[in-house]
This record gives C-alpha cells, sequence and structure tokens, in this order.
C-alpha cells in the first residue's frame, strides 16, 4: 500500500490502443461515403486512458498490459511514461498493437471499432503482476482484455484487500460469483440497463449519465447525484474513461467528492480532441470544480 493516503497506488490492468481518429460533418450511414475534415493518430485504449486519468487525476499507477512489435508501440508505451505512469509490468508480445478506428461528428459523438491485437494477448498474469495488484491500494479493470485474466486479477485483489473498482465495458455478463469481489463498478446508463441485476451485489455502484452528471447507490440504500460543469464538447471520445480513472484517484476521499471530482475531470475531458490527449490534470480538475 502507498505510504502517502492522499496519492493512492493504483494498479490498472487493461488495454492499450494506437486511436485512429477521423473527424467528420456526419458520421455516414450505412453504404455511405462522406468526407472527412481531420485525422489523428492519438494513444488510447480503456486501459491507457483510465490509466493516465488516474495518475493526472492524483494517482500512483502502474500499468499491466501488452503492446506489439509493431510501428506503433513505441508511441504508445512513451505516452505512459510521459504520463508518469509506471511501465514495468507493460509487455511486448509478438504481431500488432491495439487499435480503435474511430468517426467523431460535428456534434462531438463518435462511432468506434476496437481491433484487439496485443491486448489479447494478456490470456495469464505473472508473478510479478499480481504482486503488483496485491500491493495496491486499488485495482482497476475494463473488459478490452480477455475476461479471465480480468477475473483472475480481481480474486487475486480482493484477497489481498484490494479495493477492485471494474468498468465492465464492453458490457457483457460475467460469472456470478466474480461481481460479489468487485467493490466500486462503473457504467454508463446504457451498460447498467444490459447488465441490470448482475450489478446488484456491487456494493458501489456509480453510473454516468454523459452531460447530466453521474448517479451513486450505496450499502444501506445510500444515494447520490452529481451534475457535471457545462462545457463546449468537442469530442466525447474517452470522457468515460477519464471519469474512471479520476474516481479511481479520489476514491480515498468518500463517495461524495470523489464523483465530483470525476465528473469534473469527464467533462473536461470532451473539450479536446482525442482520448489520453484530452484527459485534465490535477491543477485543471480542482480549478474547475463546482463549489460544495
Amino acid at each position: 500500500m502507498t505510504a502517502d493516503p492522499s496519492k493512492p497506488a493504483i494498479a490498472v490492468l487493461g488495454s492499450i490502443n494506437m486511436d485512429l481518429v477521423t473527424t467528420t460533418e456526419q458520421r455516414p450511414a450505412p453504404g455511405e461515403t462522406v468526407l472527412g475534415t481531420g485525422f489523428a493518430m492519438v494513444p488510447g485504449g480503456k486501459g491507457a486512458n483510465q490509466a493516465i486519468a488516474a495518475q493526472r487525476a492524483g494517482g500512483a499507477v502502474e500499468f499491466l498490459g501488452a503492446v506489439g512489435d509493431d510501428v506503433f508501440a513505441g508511441a504508445l508505451r512513451g505516452v505512459l511514461n510521459d504520463s508518469g505512469v509506471g511501465t514495468g509490468r507493460l509487455r511486448t508480445v509478438t504481431g500488432p498493437s491495439g487499435i480503435a478506428a474511430i468517426v467523431v461528428d460535428a456534434g462531438g459523438e463518435n462511432s468506434i471499432i476496437v481491433v484487439g491485437g496485443a491486448n489479447a494477448a494478456m490470456t495469464a498474469l505473472t508473478d510479478a503482476d499480481l504482486a503488483v495488484i496485491a500491493a495496491a491500494d486499488i485495482l482497476l479493470c475494463q473488459l478490452e482484455i480477455p475476461v479471465d485474466t480480468v477475473a483472475a486479477a480481481v480474486m487475486h485483489a480482493s484477497a489481498n484487500r484490494t479495493v477492485v473498482v471494474l468498468n465492465p465495458s464492453p458490457a457483457q455478463h460475467l460469472m456470478a460469483d466474480l461481481w460479489a469481489h468487485v467493490d466500486v463498478a462503473v457504467v454508463n446508463s446504457g451498460e447498467a440497463r444490459h447488465l441490470g441485476s448482475d450489478l446488484e451485489p456491487v456494493a458501489h455502484l456509480v453510473i454516468t449519465h454523459g452531460a447530466d452528471g453521474a448517479t451513486y447507490r450505496g450499502p444501506n440504500g445510500r444515494e447520490l447525484s452529481q451534475s457535471s460543469p457545462r462545457v463546449e464538447a468537442i469530442d466525447t471520445t474517452g470522457a468515460g474513461d477519464t471519469f474512471t480513472g479520476a474516481l479511481a484517484a479520489a476514491w480515498h476521499r468518500g463517495p461524495e467528492a470523489a464523483l465530483a471530482w470525476a465528473s469534473t475531470a469527464g467533462a473536461l475531458a470532451t473539450t479536446t480532441l482525442g482520448a489520453s490527449s484530452s484527459i485534465p490534470t490535477q491543477e485543471r480538475i480542482e480549478a474547475a470544480l463546482p463549489p460544495r
């Protein structure tokens, strides 16, 4: 566990991709060709986005994942290093890194196709990986790597009293007994509807509602609602990941403070094109935090 309770040690197990981002006035309908207005390559992936967000929002993060041996690998590793995220457990495997093809329209909404690449090679955890998880204050996971690996990490974290924060996205039904070992689940409103009663065993449930903020359900029926700062949204890509990473970094402050911190961070992430490039720093979040 970290010696500084204000800077929690967070192990993030998840995906890392190169996002190929195309902007256009309107996303194409099936069979339609439209003209784009711009293109950018931005490191992303739900795991990497959340790791960077947690680090910038005040955590001390170690990333567990995989890149390929292709042209994107150096940039992907570099963006984590440049953000201060630990990469000692980022492995390199033969083959391509993960990519995401993203189309963003003039309203900031997006469509995304993810090709897992090296992320699919995360089929087992090493002893060194397990040691990082056991020593962390928080384990943060998503579902863009093999689910069995996520399940093994969750069970190991739970056995070592590491708080488990799970963003079950892309949404899918998991083993029933796994949910009982999840301390905090973070889902958007669509994922919450899809998963339904699966989420009932989770002690702390956070549901994001886009520009409308987030809600929280905790033990003993406790409920909270948090609005988001009003911003001019340019690109919503990575906003949910920013919310989740910031929530993990602030969880030690309690659900109410963490919800406000995360909602502010998520809103700020929509004001810049791209995923990792849009993630705000702790100073920006503090400056934009709504008065309490």
